[in-house]
């Protein structure tokens, strides 16, 4: 099992990667990777110190059994957010491809393209941590939309596990 994760510091309208990675569980019995999951997180959480967090909404394809197990993943990630008092958004997955690429039936490689070229990646993203970044940015852009105002002028830092995002104040203004 693979989670990953994208931290981002933005004002809805820059945003710049701060860390991005995947947890990989390795091997085990499924309630042990799910162990492993909310332990780095925890590690993660308390690194960063986020405010918010976000997670991609499940996506039941034609795999009941994935997707059940996916719930529970998620479920871990929630619950470890949770416990840090942080609000938990969730985003389509529609939703958040239209939101870093422009249409929300877009590729895994073009939502990777346009994340490389958006935040100055340099390296080949993995396909976790691409996918953590890209809710990131959509709860960026979803944070600071008029819809939502009004917003504070300093930066927001944005982290994504597996399906999530987490958010913490940025202590410098823009």
């Amino acid at each position: 099992m693979i989670t990953g994760y994208g931290i981002i510091d933005s004002d809805g309208k820059k945003s710049t990667v701060v860390d991005y990675a995947a947890i990989r569980t390795g091997k085990g019995s499924f309630t042990e990777r799910l162990a492993v999951i909310a332990e780095e997180l925890s590690i993660v959480i308390e690194k960063w110190q986020p405010q918010e967090a976000a997670i991609e909404d499940v996506f039941l394809g034609n795999n009941a059994s994935s997707a059940l197990k996916l719930g529970q993943a998620r479920g871990v990630a929630i619950a470890a957010c949770s416990l840090q008092k942080m609000p938990v958004a969730e985003y389509a997955t529609r939703l958040v491809k239209q939101n870093v690429v422009g249409t929300g039936g877009a590729t895994k490689l073009q939502v990777q393209q346009m994340l490389a070229h958006l935040l100055k990646i340099k390296q080949p993203l993995q396909a976790d941590a691409a996918d953590a970044l890209a809710v990131a940015m959509c709860h960026a852009h979803c944070m600071h939309s008029p819809l939502n105002m009004p917003v504070t002028k300093t930066a927001k830092r944005s982290m994504r596990f597996s399906e999530e995002i987490l958010h913490r104040q940025n202590k410098r203004s823009l």
